[in-house]
């Protein structure tokens, strides 16, 4: 979000330089930057212990590729919190390990995503409202799955990729 007014007192902002950001809105009421807000998520690839990853789909998103377990951060939670509270929510399993893989902003809809590798034993899914389809996926298959580049993508590949580095030296 980019600010136009000041959220606090509505007064129009105007640009000032401040320190090494450079021009940016500033409130001359109340004497404050205003920097610009992202909403922050969580996005998760959720794993078994037969090397397949939970991959979701949700018509609204797309009904062709499937995703990744994501949701926002809610006041007061951290983003582990939010990464298990959300797997719990959307497939209704239990994180018993999870370990942050990368941030990855997303300017398009104004959101930085936290994304988590999340370990569950492989059990019977329950689906919230907002998951249309789920399917447990063998690594190799799952990004096929879904959209080439998108931040999902990108953290089921990384996630693969981790565990071939970890069989090689392992």
């Amino acid at each position: 979000m980019h600010f136009t007014y000041c959220p606090h007192c509505g007064t129009k902002a105007v640009q000032k330089e401040i320190g090494d950001e450079g021009l940016m809105p500033y409130c001359p009421q109340c004497e404050i930057p205003l920097w610009d807000m992202f909403s922050t998520c969580i996005i998760c690839a959720v794993v078994n212990e037969e090397k397949e990853i939970a991959l979701i789909r949700q018509n609204y998103i797309s009904t062709t590729n499937y995703v990744c377990i994501a949701g926002y951060m809610k006041m007061g939670e951290s983003a582990e919190e939010t990464a298990c509270r959300e797997v719990k929510e959307e497939i209704g399993l239990t994180v018993e390990k999870l370990k942050f893989v990368k941030s990855y902003p997303y300017t398009k809809k104004e959101m930085l995503m936290l994304g988590f590798k999340a370990v569950v034993k492989k059990g019977e899914f329950k689906l919230s409202g907002e998951v249309d389809a789920v399917e447990w996926v063998k690594f190799e298959e799952a990004p096929g799955r879904m959209r080439e580049g998108s931040i999902a993508w990108q953290l089921v590949k990384s996630v693969i990729e981790e565990n071939v580095e970890l069989q090689s030296n392992g």
